[in-house]
């Protein structure tokens, strides 16, 4: 046996095999404080809510929490921000152990494989991932797992491009930050991730329309269509701007890095997932603005993870699976829960 976890800015989320299936366990990676009664405890416990009491604070996690927030117009409380453990957030660590804890569960056996994808550090901010992913690791150690670490961009090559033998682009656009990962054969040529993803636009869209940055989520998770021919001044028009923005930024950091090295003379085929991949029409605006854009290198197909959101997440459990000598390819039915 053996297990990926992805521990993104949004969601956590492991992937493990049962028989011929992959199966996925998410939680939302927040938190949201409510005062402590013996009636909120009651609902809270019928309702199968996730939460932990501590000095008279009930502090409601995981997918719950985006929830209330939404409801009572609160926000809720993140503990990582820009893909990294965020240094603001003094009960960020506990808050991660508990639901990293949820998600993952107890190993099958003792020094079970467990590979957790880490952001690269990025390249338009003064900032280091080497604590992040060293404390992530240290939590699964603890746990008594056998716990090896990758780069989320090298997690969607290993997810998406096995017919390409491991060459090729991953880009894994999430909450806190897009991380980018060219390889051949399965060897990083070049890692690197950038500080803007879905926060970014949800930041940037709740400025202009007024809407909480929650709201804001919500309208996007919520089969928001990527295109131009919305109501001026919508919420749909103010996404849709952002994300125009963000691909343009990824790209054109993607050719400054590209010019820093000599790839390999193939052409490369492009991966795109991570949570902030999935609007309708988001490829093909990625595709178009690449292919305009020349790049260092030759571009083959460009292509969408069949499940964007679990797509690091399998990358992990393949990556792990081959570390304990399993066969890479992981089934053919992928089965979600969280």
């Amino acid at each position: 046996m053996a297990k990926g976890l992805d521990i993104g800015t949004m969601n956590i989320i492991c992937s493990e095999r049962e028989n011929e299936d992959v199966v996925f366990t998410r939680q939302r990676n927040a938190f949201l404080e409510l005062e402590s009664s013996d009636l909120t405890k009651t609902m809270l416990d019928s309702a199968k809510v996730l939460y932990i009491e501590k000095d008279g604070v009930i502090n409601v996690l995981g997918e719950d929490a985006f929830k209330f927030a939404t409801i009572f117009g609160k926000e809720s409380r993140r503990p990582m921000k820009h893909g990294i453990i965020s240094p603001k957030e003094k009960d960020a660590i506990p808050m991660i152990k508990l639901i990293v804890e949820r998600v993952l569960g107890e190993p099958g056996h003792r020094n079970e494989v467990l590979c957790i994808s880490s952001p690269a550090d990025p390249i338009d901010m003064d900032m280091n991932t080497l604590y992040h992913k060293k404390m992530t690791e240290a939590l699964a150690r603890r746990m008594a797992y056998e716990t090896h670490v990758i780069d989320e961009g090298l997690a969607v090559i290993y997810s998406e491009l096995s017919d390409y033998n491991f060459t090729g682009l991953g880009i894994s656009i999430g909450a806190g930050l897009t991380n980018v990962t060219l390889a051949y054969l399965a060897t990083p040529v070049m890692s690197f991730s950038i500080g803007r993803g879905g926060d970014w636009i949800d930041e940037q869209v709740s400025i202009t329309t007024g809407l909480p940055k929650e709201h804001v989520c919500a309208i996007k998770e919520r089969g928001f269509k990527l295109n131009f021919e919305v109501e001026f001044g919508s919420p749909d028009g103010a996404l849709s701007i952002y994300y125009d923005a963000l691909v343009t930024y990824i790209i054109k950091n993607l050719n400054r890095k590209l010019a820093e090295i000599t790839p390999p003379k193939v052409e490369f085929p492009v991966a795109l997932a991570g949570g902030s991949s999935q609007p309708n029409g988001f490829l093909k605006t990625f595709e178009r603005k690449l292919r305009d854009a020349k790049l260092q290198i030759d571009i083959s197909n460009v292509k969408q993870a069949k499940d964007p959101l679990y797509s690091v997440a399998r990358g992990c459990l393949i990556a792990a699976r081959t570390q304990e000598g399993g066969d890479v390819e992981e089934g053919k039915t992928e089965v979600s829960k969280k």
